[in-house]
């Protein structure tokens, strides 16, 4: 089973784009979503970008996530 949290779209160079997950940052494809822009919050699977998500739902699910996550 996957899960997938929201990550926030920091760069984009070329069909790459920059994730960032609260600090920690990792590259997607965007050559399934092209329309997807710096400041887009996006659900990636297999290193491809996969949805684009609106900012409130993406932001409610990170507070989520991060409520589960603590000890």
């Amino acid at each position: 089973m996957c899960l997938s949290i929201p990550g926030k779209v920091v760069k984009i160079k070329g069909d790459k784009a920059t994730i960032d997950y609260q600090g920690e940052k990792r590259e997607a494809s965007i050559t399934l979503k092209k329309e997807v822009k710096v400041g887009d919050y996006v659900i990636v699977s297999a290193r491809f970008v996969m949805e684009i998500i609106p900012k409130d739902e993406a932001r409610r699910t990170i507070e989520v996530w991060n409520e589960t996550d603590k000890p």
